[in-house]
């Protein structure tokens, strides 16, 4: 659900009291959960990447695998590697480690880890990786960069910053008419 922070205040007992608005219609949902203990999980909300994007990636992912004769999840999944800021370092005691990394690939073809040595004894460090259902603009302009790089070195066409700049503006547009339809506002 999207919505915005609206306000916060304190009770007389000390609870805190945080309010947020929603285009959505949650009355039903309010009457189910009102008054009960709920888990809620607050995050900076960030663009998706666009389909067209997605797509592109995809394609350069399958020319590349094609000339260096290797399969797509491999160049796929190297690329994830390669850029930054897609991945977060989990200590896992070592016991666990096995089903945690079973349980966090099972979200998808770019939910990876790695095992990197902890200092604490009987702990390792598991580097998750994030696949790029979950990248916001910037990770998706980043993953798809270095892809266009990579098959540039190795001849394939890529498009032009021209036609990435239209992709990417296309995909804005999309996800601001999508944003004013939830929130009520316009940006005329």
């Amino acid at each position: 659900m999207i919505g915005r922070l609206k306000d916060l205040s304190r009770s007389r007992d000390g609870e805190w009291i945080v309010s947020f608005s929603t285009p959505e219609d949650i009355r039903e949902l309010y009457d189910e959960l009102a008054g009960k203990p709920v888990v809620v999980d607050l995050k900076k909300y960030s663009r998706k990447r666009s389909m067209e994007a997605n797509r592109y990636c995809w394609v350069l992912v399958d020319q590349i695998a094609a000339k260096l004769n290797i399969s797509k999840m491999e160049v796929y999944r190297q690329a994830i590697r390669d850029i930054g800021g897609v991945s977060d370092v989990v200590g896992v005691r070592e016991k666990a480690v096995d089903a945690f990394r079973r349980s966090w690939e099972k979200n998808g073809l770019g939910w990876m880890t790695d095992i990197l040595p902890s200092k604490r004894e009987g702990w390792s460090n598991v580097v998750v990786y994030y696949g790029s259902s979950c990248y916001d603009q910037a990770q998706m302009h980043r993953l798809i960069s270095n892809l266009q790089q990579d098959a540039e070195a190795l001849g394939i066409p890529t498009i032009t910053p021209e036609e990435e700049q239209r992709m990417l503006a296309q995909w804005g547009k999309k996800r601001e008419g999508k944003k004013n339809d939830q929130d009520g506002s316009r940006n005329d």
